[in-house]
Parts: structure tokens; sequence; C-alpha cells
């Protein structure tokens, strides 16, 4: 299984002949690789409903006939647009033909903005727990530190972690590095940083906040064998 970063919180898997995208934001993401027009993908999962991981999600499913698994809330607003969405919710988890997708708390928000300045509510927002070839990949999507993240840690031997350091929309390096204490994956790699003036951090820095080798800041493109 091949685990790689695209930019922002955007991470692809591929395993048993599948594509995974998670949080396709491409176009509009200076620190991403990947170009809309020619990715192949079977899958997208969906954190939660804000452009910036939403993202490419309706062009990319609706050229590669993909499914898309997302909050119900989110996943109803997707299938209003012609998507193949598979709704869940927190706590549950559901068994796909690529390996077992649990969904987690993310404390944050979940909306779109449409015309005439209209929100739409799209759900809670949510962490992604997978089980894949007997690994464990967290990808906590966009999220405070909450204490619950001990569970999570205590319950799953998470092999990777994705977490977001940005700051002033998700937690910061300090809260982040709490949070892989937390979730004691064997390889922290920090996401949502950078992509934005307001959410600027030092990835290195975060990562040197962590027991050696537990760690690891990865550019765009750059993958983990698992």
């Amino acid at each position: 299984m091949l685990v790689s970063y695209h930019g922002h919180s955007v991470v692809k898997i591929e395993t048993k002949g599948k594509t995974i995208l998670i949080d396709p934001f491409i176009n509009g993401n200076g620190q991403t690789d990947l170009k809309v027009e020619g990715l192949k993908v079977d899958v997208i999962l969906l954190t939660h409903g804000h452009n910036d991981h939403v993202g490419d999600t309706v062009t990319l499913a609706k050229e590669n006939d993909a499914l898309v698994v997302a909050p119900f809330e989110l996943a109803t607003y997707l299938g209003w647009k012609g998507v193949n969405a598979h709704p869940m919710h927190i706590g549950g988890a559901h068994e796909f033909d690529f390996g077992k997708l649990k969904l987690t708390q993310a404390f944050h928000g979940s909306s779109y903005e449409e015309e005439n300045q209209t929100i739409v509510y799209t759900g809670m927002p949510a962490g992604l727990l997978l089980e894949i070839e007997g690994k464990t990949i967290y990808h906590a999507g966009d999220t405070g530190l909450f204490s619950d993240m001990k569970l999570i840690g205590d319950r799953h031997k998470i092999d990777l972690a994705f977490l977001p350091i940005g700051d002033n929309f998700t937690m910061g390096p300090e809260d982040a590095a709490e949070a892989a204490c937390y979730v004691k994956a064997k390889l922290v790699v920090p996401i949502h940083y950078n992509t934005f003036p307001v959410i600027e951090q030092d990835p290195h820095k975060f990562v040197n906040m962590l027991p050696d080798g537990a760690g690891k800041v990865l550019q765009a493109g750059d993958k983990i064998e698992l």
C-alpha cells in the first residue's frame, strides 16, 4: 500500500488496485502537485463540507464514476449534484471493498457558501479511521485538540496519522503535538498548513516537538509505503 501527501489535507492511498483520495482540494490549492485533468480515482473520502476539503470532488467523481463517502448531510448534498455518495456518521463504521472505514469526532464546522450569502449546513465534521491491508491510518480532518483522541489511540494501533497544524482554523503545532501523544501513531505527518497566509507554519518545528522518528514532513507527492 502506498500513501502519498499532496498539499493542504489531500492524501492519496493506493491499495488493492484502487486509488482513494481524501479531501481532494486541487484547483486553487497552491501546495498541490496534482491536476484534476486525467486524475484517476475510485473512491473519495471527505471529512467535512468546506470547499478547501470537498474541492474538486464533484468533477472527479463524475469523470471517474467514483464512490464518495462523507458524513450524512454532506453525502446527501453531493447526491443532489449527481454524485454516487455513501452516507456515514460519527461512530459508525462500514466494510468497503478497499477496507474498513470509521468516522471519528472532529471539532470544527461544515458548510457550503452559496449565492445570495446563503450558508448550507453539511453536517458534523469528522475524522477518518481507515483499516486497510492490516494497517491503520488516521486522518483527523480539521479539528481542535480534544481529549477523546486518547480513546482513539488506546483502542486502535495507529500506524500513520495525519494531523492539522495550521492554527487559526484548527489545532496549532503545540496542540497537534499533544494530539500526537494521545493517538500514539507510529508516524505522524503534519497537514493543513501554509496553503493560506493565516495558516503559515513551520512543519519541521512541529516534528521536532515529537519523539525522534515519530514525525515526518512530506512534500507534495512524497510517498510512504505501509
